[in-house]
C-alpha cells in the first residue's frame, strides 16, 4: 500500500524539515538519514535531494532553523528590553530551549557541523548573526562597568560559554534536576553580574 504525501503541494521543504526534526529527536544525528526522511514524508527517495545536496545540508538547515528560534529568544529578551535587558530572563529562556531541544542544539554547537562537516552560508549567517545579537543586547549591561581596556566582545564570549556550559552539563546528564540547573543559573549570572560591578 502506497503511503500517502504529508504535505500539500509546494510545502515540501517544510515539511522534510519537519520531518527531520522527528527523526533527529528520535534516532539523533546517526540516525538521520535522506532516506529515511523520504520514507517518514512519504514521498520518493529522490525527493529529499531536490531540496537537501546531502545529509551535511540537511543537517546545516535544521541547525539554521534552530538558530533562528534562539534568535528570536535573544532579540525578545535582550533586544527588545532595550536599555534594561533581563540577563536572568534570558538564561532562563536560552536554557529551556537548549534542554528541550537537546539533539537540535548538540546540532547548532556540535563537531558534526562545525568540525566535521561543511556548514553552509546560510547557517553561518544566522549563527553568527545570534551572536552578533546577544553581544548586542549586552552592551547596556556592561556599559561603564569595565576597565576602559576591557574588549566588550570578550565579556559576550565568555558569558556565553557560561551559558553554553550550563546547558551542556543539563543535556549531557551531569545535572538531571531542571531545579538544580536554573539555580545554578541564578548563581552564574550572579557572578557575571558582580564581576561586572
Amino acid at each position: 500500500m502506497t503511503q500517502s504525501p504529508r504535505y500539500h503541494h509546494g510545502d515540501l521543504h517544510d515539511t522534510l524539515l519537519q520531518e527531520a526534526n522527528t527523526l533527529l529527536n528520535e534516532q539523533g544525528i546517526e540516525g538521520l538519514s535522506l532516506r529515511k526522511l523520504a520514507e517518514r514524508a512519504g514521498v520518493s527517495r529522490t525527493a529529499p535531494y531536490h531540496h537537501f545536496r546531502d545529509k551535511n545540508a540537511l543537517l546545516c538547515a535544521l541547525a539554521a532553523q534552530a538558530f533562528a528560534q534562539l534568535d528570536t529568544i535573544i532579540e525578545h529578551q535582550l533586544e527588545a528590553a532595550a536599555s534594561k535587558p533581563d540577563i536572568q530572563a534570558f538564561v532562563v529562556e536560552y536554557l529551556r530551549f537548549a534542554t528541550e531541544n537537546p539533539e537540535q542544539y548538540e546540532l547548532m554547537f556540535g563537531r558534526t557541523i562545525w568540525k566535521s562537516g561543511n556548514p553552509t552560508d546560510d547557517l553561518k549567517a544566522v549563527a553568527y548573526r545570534s551572536f552578533r545579537r546577544y553581544a548586542e543586547g549586552l552592551q547596556p549591561l556592561v556599559k561603564g562597568r569595565l576597565p576602559t581596556d576591557t574588549d566588550p566582545l570578550r565579556v559576550a564570549q565568555a558569558s556565553w560559554a557560561t551559558i553554553h556550559g550550563l546547558c551542556k552539563l543539563f543535556i549531557d546528564g551531569v545535572y538531571v534536576n531542571r531545579d538544580d540547573m536554573e539555580a545554578v543559573s541564578q548563581q552564574a549570572v550572579s557572578l557575571i553580574m558582580a564581576a561586572l560591578k
